[in-house]
């Protein structure tokens, strides 16, 4: 008589590697398989899943290695106790990314032979994760802010109100982290839509995630900015007003395709070394009612320079805007910042930069006469409607 053979996974996004994995795991016998439930997903891996769970069980039990699958009845990353003792298997098989000491004492204390495998992919095909088709296949976008940005902070437009401008962009490239691209408000974004953003009104959907990323139980006592979320959440060019508040009082939109073109062949991003752990760019800050109105005033300079497709006075603007923000926080420019403004503001065709989101590294963004001019730099695709 076969033995039981027993294996436990999510399988959501179900590919080759554990199609692989379940021919691997076969060979120990008889497979059965439990699946993680909609609900363990939820409340353990923090988003929804792509298929229900019964969907996923139709897809295992297809597979011609599986003998059975059932979907576990429990939570948490062990969510499969009832089904093992309810199957009583003989093998229990994990992938060595999914080993644990506390895997390896429940089979003990249950007499089931443990094995680990190691994540091999079947010949001619490349190795497969969930977790690495979920950052290929990401299509959260990010932004850009343009100009006026800190003015969504109370204690900035106390002095006086004013626009922030974002972009938001498609993730053509790699979008990383502490790089002032609201990777942050992305994050949590992907606990709820994990590859895309749902099909609703951009500004509900933003004040959604403006909501959801400032929860009242929020233990450090710091709201972020509504420019990420607006940023992110709305397409095309936009503009948010803000005066002593955390959300705008109202947001204006751009989707012309010229505007649009013209911006994308004039800005582009040059990588810099991520901001330090610890960084804090709000140490020695200094706030003054003109500094702020300096910034305000940059951020009108610069939509309507874009609004005109005016490159001289864009590039005027976009400069006033970081020199504004680096006036009321200098620690922006830390790390290797400083030397990548020196290297780049000198060279041919560059007319401005200003960092995104708070400095301290990540990027630093170029306004030029052509952005083909610098190969290594991230080109840029701004999310249209």
């Amino acid at each position: 008589m076969a033995k039981k053979v027993f294996v436990s996974g999510c399988y959501d996004l179900l590919h080759s590697g554990h199609v692989e994995f379940f021919r691997q795991a076969s060979a120990y016998g008889d497979l059965y398989v439990g699946i993680g439930s909609d609900s363990t997903i939820l409340h353990y891996k923090h988003h929804r899943t792509v298929y229900p769970e019964q969907e996923r069980l139709f897809m295992v039990k297809a597979i011609r290695y599986v003998k059975d699958a059932f979907i576990n009845d429990g939570d948490g990353v062990m969510d499969f106790v009832n089904t093992v003792d309810r199957l009583k298997p003989d093998v229990f098989v994990v992938n060595a990314d999914g080993a644990s000491e506390t895997k390896r004492l429940f089979c003990a204390e249950r007499g089931i032979e443990y094995v680990v495998l190691d994540r091999i992919p079947a010949d001619g095909l490349e190795a497969r994760s969930s977790t690495g088709l979920k950052e290929s296949t990401c299509m959260l976008p990010t932004r850009l802010d343009l100009a006026g940005t800190w003015i969504d902070q109370p204690y900035v437009s106390c002095h006086c109100p004013g626009w922030a401008l974002t972009i938001s962009l498609e993730p053509t490239f790699n979008v990383r982290e502490r790089c002032g691209l609201s990777t942050s408000t992305r994050n949590l974004i992907k606990r709820i839509w994990p590859y895309r953003l749902p099909d609703m009104d951009p500004e509900t959907l933003a004040r959604l995630v403006f909501c959801f990323e400032n929860s009242p139980e929020r233990s450090d006592g710091i709201v972020s900015g509504a420019q990420d979320a607006i940023g992110i959440c709305v397409p095309g060019l936009c503009r948010h007003w803000y005066d002593n508040g955390y959300w705008p009082l109202k947001i204006e939109k751009c989707s012309d395709e010229k505007v649009l073109s013209w911006l994308e062949s004039h800005l582009c991003m040059i990588p810099m070394e991520p901001r330090r752990p610890g960084c804090s760019v709000v140490e020695g800050k200094d706030i003054t009612p003109q500094k702020v109105r300096n910034l305000a005033k940059a951020a009108d300079d610069c939509w309507n320079a874009i609004m005109a497709m005016d490159l001289e006075a864009f590039a005027a603007a976009y400069m006033a805007s970081f020199n504004a923000q680096v006036a009321m926080f200098p620690a922006m420019i830390q790390g290797c910042v400083q030397d990548f403004i020196d290297r780049y503001s000198a060279m041919d065709g560059v007319l401005a930069w200003k960092m995104p989101g708070a400095g301290g590294g990540g990027y630093l963004a170029l306004v030029t006469d052509s952005a083909d001019r610098f190969p290594e730099a991230v080109r840029l695709k701004i999310r249209r409607t």
